[in-house]
């Protein structure tokens, strides 16, 4: 569980302006390397190495690096549009975030920058014969870090902002999000029971806004509960939308006004969900892209179909280990924060999250929905809680196909199909 200061950095780094920030300084520093350290070379070595051509090296540098800063801008311009209408705009800021275009932005904006300083120092004249030959060897260097990089923006450039390498990427921050609760499902706290998480008899705390709870410093809470010997039961999780007549914790005592502060300093609440804390919204952008794709103007039951068994794959990563279940002591995870108590994720909502849209908006694909109730079956043999999610999100799935199939033959299948959950 991280602290709020270290997700904010964290969230900082993944920035699009970060990294070309960096790479960015790098250049300049590299090129005004060669201005001090330059007397430490022979003068006779400027000649050996036919330092001059580096004047011509670098104006060819800088204007085909300004030029290609500018395709790859638009290109990944075109990539955020293309995610966003042909996936979901919740999908967007994956792409955004992609590490491989930030490394090629950065890595284009720093050369350019490190070709125009080695422009202007050379005329006026402050490297010398020396510093000549110094700025050469680092072009070259520079050169062959562009090469290298155009090959693999090339490669990247043949998926970046399609439909399956989106898809891909959503799946990639929900698994993330998923190990990361599946190893620590109480983030680091005390369970809640359900007949409590309902509760706002105590102390409540309310949100300070309105909006999505993104992360949740659970730490914070601890030390604010330990300081006032009680124990603080966590009502909104990463996910939830809050408001002023919300609760988002209760406590068994009553506090002041700044330990009511700092309880809501310890959430950070923004206009939009986030996928780092809140393994629901990856499951939810995920059914987002199966309902568009099942649309009348889209019509693309393949990319429901591939989404269901990828909903599949992420949910079978929630059940519990074989070690778990033979030895129910196991299950007790390490609780570093003993005055916090927070809600367990459901898996019947995670089933209804991504499933509940699919079996409505492919009610009448028949394919759609024997690919629906095989994912039923083979997740209701994962544990009692998935076959209880399973049967029920099955049973609404029927319901939908009841009313939109119009062959007996077919939905006589699908009852088949149905009977082994």
């Amino acid at each position: 569980m991280i602290s709020k200061w270290r997700w904010i950095a964290l969230r900082f780094v993944k920035r699009l302006w970060f990294r070309p920030a960096i790479f960015a300084l790098i250049g300049l520093a590299t090129a005004l390397f060669s201005v001090f350290f330059s007397p430490q070379l022979p003068p006779s070595l400027a000649g050996k190495i036919g330092a001059d051509a580096v004047d011509g090296i670098l104006n060819i540098l800088a204007t085909s690096m300004l030029t290609v800063t500018t395709f790859s801008l638009t290109t990944m311009v075109t990539a955020y549009g293309s995610a966003a209408s042909n996936a979901t705009p919740r999908a967007t800021r994956l792409v955004v975030e992609d590490s491989t275009t930030q490394n090629v932005l950065a890595t284009f904006i720093g050369a350019f920058l490190f070709s125009l300083v080695g422009i202007v120092s050379l005329s006026t004249g402050a490297y010398g014969d020396q510093g000549r030959v110094i700025l050469f060897v680092a072009t070259l260097l520079v050169i062959a870090v562009i090469v290298l990089t155009l090959l693999k923006w090339v490669d990247h450039l043949s998926r970046l902002g399609q439909m399956i390498d989106t898809i891909g990427r959503v799946e990639a921050a929900t698994a993330n999000a998923v190990k990361a609760r599946q190893g620590n499902p109480y983030l680091g706290a005390l369970p809640l029971p359900k007949d409590l998480a309902s509760d706002i008899s105590g102390f409540t705390i309310h949100a300070q806004s309105i909006g999505y709870v993104q992360h949740v410093d659970v730490g914070t809470l601890n030390m604010i509960a330990q300081a006032h010997n009680t124990v603080l039961d966590l009502l909104a999780v990463s996910g939830s939308f809050v408001g002023p007549n919300r609760p988002i914790a209760r406590l068994g005592v009553a506090v002041d006004d700044d330990a009511i502060a700092s309880i809501q300093g310890a959430f950070t609440i923004a206009e939009t969900r986030s996928y780092e804390q809140d393994p629901r919204f990856g499951f939810c952008v995920l059914s987002e892209i199966a309902s568009r794709a099942l649309s009348p103007a889209v019509n693309d039951p393949g990319t429901a179909i591939d989404v269901i068994g990828r909903a599949v794959r992420l949910l079978v990563m929630m059940q519990p280990d074989a070690e778990k279940k033979a030895d129910p002591e196991q299950e007790t995870p390490d609780v570093a924060f003993p005055h916090v108590r927070v809600p367990a994720l459901s898996i019947e909502d995670l089933f209804a999250d991504v499933f509940a849209p699919i079996g409505r908006d492919g009610a009448a694909m028949i394919e759609v929905q024997i690919r629906l109730q095989k994912a039923f079956v083979d997740l209701s043999s994962c544990g009692n809680d998935f076959k209880r999610a399973a049967r029920t999100q099955s049973r609404r799935a029927m319901q939908h196909a009841e009313k939109a199939i119009v062959l007996t033959e077919d939905f006589e299948r699908l009852n088949g199909i149905r009977a082994y959950i």
